[in-house]
């Protein structure tokens, strides 16, 4: 009897829900079971992930490309023979190739050219996608793929990855006890990774094609489309870089056949980033870990060469140890520390000034020697080296340091273990010992002694939108200020002018004639790669010098010794293609 009575109220139970989900009433999370058994029966597939995205100083978009794609959802029926073979057509495939692999799809299939492999999705325009009569099973959908193109130097851009430490994180931090599944993409470098917090969506936006439990389409319901509707979700962050110059330089390294190293642009004015280009190139959506050109050069420290004299001509000046027209005796030899000069025979009697032209390493290896190690140090610090200097807060997330520019290395003056001896010293004074700096930090020193000695903190994003176009957050200029100060505006002008006697009468004198009248510093660095001798060629400038608009810095890294300087032929090229945006 008990067990009689047990089985007829589970059995009224089961009737009672079968008459509530027949009148659509709500039984189960917020839906009826027949939405839940339908729901059970959908095929979905990503079309929008939800994440927020980039657009340039222009308001030009650099991630959210609709691509409109082939997709193939598992079906118990196939086409007919004819429709089959119009199919393959389209897919660029044979119908065999076509029907093996629908045949065997457990789950939604975006077309790639590559069936079975990672390869690269068949793109249509929409108005092709229009085009095709309705087969069961088959859709040209719009797809949003994050990135636009295959290789970039954008490294600064980043990619994203499936990295489920972070997804628990977020999970264990989640106030509102999020459900965020341990496949959602997020940043893994670059602005991708330091903006990761802004990017995360509030939900996807998926398409589901019905089917029945034999998987056959459930007729008059077709692909439904599901996803969030907020205004304000997902953000979009407004970056410093233009796109068109971007792409326009990174077209020039690839008719350079510049193998490794970066060219940095930076906006005098405000210090903003405008193009930062790496070399290799890498690819976003394939990411080679081991390859390591995911690695962002422009931000890299290496060893700078001449182009540190900058830095030595002004601590000098500053403390009054030298003057523009004291006069050195350049022989082409040192004679010690196996020093000499570049130019064989020497440059003979010589002033400071023309030997900062003509890059004279007898008067500055003489300047590093008469320089206190300390006195090299706080210059450089002055002119915002040996440090991070991209734009940074501290109390803007919690308490924690806000960085914007990933991978950024400090550099380095003197190694912590080295005692600066004479011989320390001298080499230390030419760039080379234990000397690193980035081309982002060689470009903003530029900008530095164009601000009379202030350092600017450089941006790579400007602000950050909600969807509806309102300001969510701004990032004002920032400056960086030295514990030792800064140098004075006499002797950053002094500098920027014996930058212009560089081109007029020294070491950059292939740049005269260029589009615009330009000043700059050269550098060669001696380095070794994989044991063998090699350099790194530098030219750090601004232009135009009638009223400053741009600081280029130039890396060519590991060059053949004696081969023509590759980087002051760039940065030739890069200020006329500057120049011509005007």
């Amino acid at each position: 009897m008990i067990f009689i009575s047990i089985f007829i109220l589970f059995s009224v139970r089961i009737l009672w829900i079968q008459y509530r989900s027949a009148f659509r009433e709500v039984t189960v999370g917020g839906r009826t079971m027949n939405e839940m058994a339908v729901r059970q029966r959908e095929e979905g597939i990503e079309l929008d992930s939800g994440r927020g995205h980039f657009i340039d100083r222009n308001g030009m978009p650099l991630t959210g490309d609709v691509i409109w794609s082939p997709v193939l959802f598992p079906v118990r029926k196939l086409p007919e023979a004819d429709e089959l073979q119009r199919l393959a057509e389209l897919l660029h495939t044979t119908s065999d190739q076509l029907e093996h692999k629908w045949t065997t799809l457990k789950k939604p299939y975006v077309w790639s050219e590559l069936v079975g492999k990672e390869g690269t999705p068949i793109k249509l325009s929409q108005v092709d996608a229009e085009q095709w009569d309705k087969v069961d099973g088959f859709e040209v959908l719009p797809r949003v793929s994050r990135y636009k193109g295959a290789v970039s130097g954008s490294q600064w851009l980043g990619y994203v990855a499936q990295r489920p430490d972070v997804i628990r994180k977020v999970q264990a931090e989640s106030k509102q006890n999020r459900s965020v599944p341990l496949t959602m993409l997020v940043g893994a470098s670059g602005l991708e990774r330091t903006f990761d917090n802004f990017l995360r969506g509030i939900g996807s936006t998926r398409a589901f094609y019905t089917v029945d439990g034999k998987k056959r389409p459930l007729i008059g319901i077709g692909t439904r489309v599901k996803g969030m509707d907020n205004r304000y979700y997902p953000l979009q962050v407004r970056t410093t870089v233009d796109y068109r110059i971007q792409q326009e330089i990174e077209a020039l390294t690839e008719q350079a056949n510049m193998e490794e190293g970066a060219i940095v642009v930076l906006d005098v004015n405000s210090g903003d980033v405008v193009s930062m280009v790496s070399r290799p190139f890498y690819n976003p959506q394939h990411i080679d870990l081991k390859g390591g050109s995911w690695s962002n050069h422009t931000v890299k420290a290496a060893v700078p060469g001449s182009i540190f004299k900058t830095v030595i001509a002004a601590a000098a000046l500053e403390e009054r140890l030298t003057s523009p027209s004291e006069v050195f005796h350049c022989t082409g030899h040192y004679g010690k520390y196996g020093l000499s000069c570049w130019k064989e025979g020497g440059h003979g009697d010589i002033t400071l000034e023309e030997g900062f032209a003509k890059s004279c390493n007898i008067v500055f290896a003489t300047l590093g020697e008469r320089l206190k190690a300390s006195s090299i140090a706080i210059t450089a610090s002055k002119l915002g080296l040996a440090q991070k200097i991209g734009w940074n807060e501290s109390s803007f997330l919690d308490g924690e340091v806000f960085s914007q520019i990933d991978q950024e290395e400090a550099g380095i003056v003197f190694g912590k273990t080295t005692t600066a001896d004479g011989g320390v010293r001298a080499q230390t004074a030419l760039g080379q010992r234990d000397v690193m700096m980035s081309p982002l930090q060689a470009a903003n020193m530029i900008v530095t002694l164009l601000h009379s000695g202030k350092v600017i903190s450089p941006r790579l994003v400007s602000e950050v939108n909600f969807k509806d176009g309102a300001t969510m957050v701004n990032f004002p200029v920032q400056t960086i200020t030295s514990p030792f100060g800064q140098i004075s505006p006499r002797t950053a002008k002094l500098l920027l002018s014996w930058m212009r006697e560089v081109v007029t009468d020294g070491t950059g004198i292939s740049l005269q004639g260029a589009s615009w009248n330009l000043a700059g510093k050269s550098g060669t660095a001696e380095v070794l790669k994989d044991g063998k001798a090699s350099n790194n060629q530098w030219f750090i400038g601004y232009g135009p010098i009638e009223e400053p608009r741009y600081a280029v810095a130039v890396l060519v890294q590991n060059r053949r010794p004696g081969s023509l300087h590759q980087a002051a032929a760039l940065f030739r090229r890069t200020m006329n293609l500057l120049a011509s945006q005007e």
